[in-house]
């Protein structure tokens, strides 16, 4: 009672208006700073959108982004807007950065999975349609989202593979050019005309409308096995007609075999066998 009775009430009364004053023209700065901060931010999304989508970049990668940009931008102005006001924020960020770095260590799996996405999305080893042989599995890219790729399998399963998993080796990426190789070998006898084979074989890969003149077709002689002489017949083909070139072929090459008393052996061995005695002799 004594130290409000010590108090000069109209110092009191002048220090709450003037202390009350300025923290509303404060308010009043801060609310500006945040209102004209945030447009100038989506003016800045909105130009940086632009002219991503003009250099022709990933769509997913446009979004993801502008949204990274734009957040960074908006945490920028409340920053200020809160800084304005009188609050410290040096303290506030510190709290931030703790906080986040502990969220960090505890979703390192997940935020490898982003950083894995992000290199996909820049890179683009892949994309949606190609078929692909990584991270152990197979199949057709149906989405590439920023932590995890789908595939579908030949036989329409939906397999979900983390980004981690796809980056952490080879990747095998069986559409990324417009054209194909069929490898086939042909096993054949000792005893077969080797003109006649590769005239065959040269009519078989001639006859096929889908396999192209560039490159040129390779029919060899490879090798001299221990049951039969393998011919490589090595056809260039559109992407999309390789598995119907491979399989139609291998049927049709059979066909012509049999049609011309080509023989396709089976693998034998001969086994000699000598019985002991005198008169031991070799028996086939």
């Amino acid at each position: 009672m004594e130290f409000l009775q010590n108090l000069d009430t109209e110092a009191l009364i002048e220090f709450a208006s003037t202390t009350g004053l300025q923290f509303l023209i404060n308010l009043v700065a801060a609310a500006a700073i945040f209102i004209v901060g945030r447009w100038i931010a989506k003016a800045l999304h909105k130009v940086m959108i632009k002219g991503m989508e003009r250099a022709k970049v990933e769509p997913l990668l446009v979004k993801f982004l502008g949204n990274i940009v734009y957040a960074l931008l908006l945490v920028f102005v409340v920053l200020a807007a809160i800084s304005r006001i009188g609050i410290q924020t040096a303290s506030l960020i510190a709290v931030v950065g703790a906080a986040g770095l502990a969220v960090g260590l505890a979703l390192q799996g997940s935020l490898a999975n982003f950083a894995a996405g992000v290199m996909v999305i820049i890179f683009r080893p892949y994309r949606i349609g190609d078929y692909v042989d990584a991270g152990g599995v197979s199949g057709t890219v149906a989405d590439v989202q920023i932590i995890s790729t789908e595939l579908t399998t030949p036989d329409n399963r939906k397999i979900i593979v983390p980004n981690g998993q796809m980056m952490s080796g080879a990747i095998t990426n069986a559409s990324a050019h417009a054209t194909r190789r069929v490898d086939l070998v042909v096993g054949v006898g000792y005893d077969d005309d080797i003109d006649v084979v590769r005239r065959v074989l040269e009519s078989v890969v001639a006859d096929d409308p889908r396999v192209l003149e560039t490159p040129a077709p390779n029919i060899r002689m490879n090798a001299m096995g221990d049951s039969c002489i393998n011919w490589i017949v090595r056809p260039w083909v559109k992407a999309a007609d390789y598995w119907d070139v491979y399989w139609e072929m291998t049927e049709e090459i059979k066909r012509r075999c049999d049609k011309e008393g080509i023989s396709i052996p089976f693998p034998q061995r001969d086994v000699h066998v000598y019985h002991h005695g005198d008169e031991a002799k070799p028996a086939l």
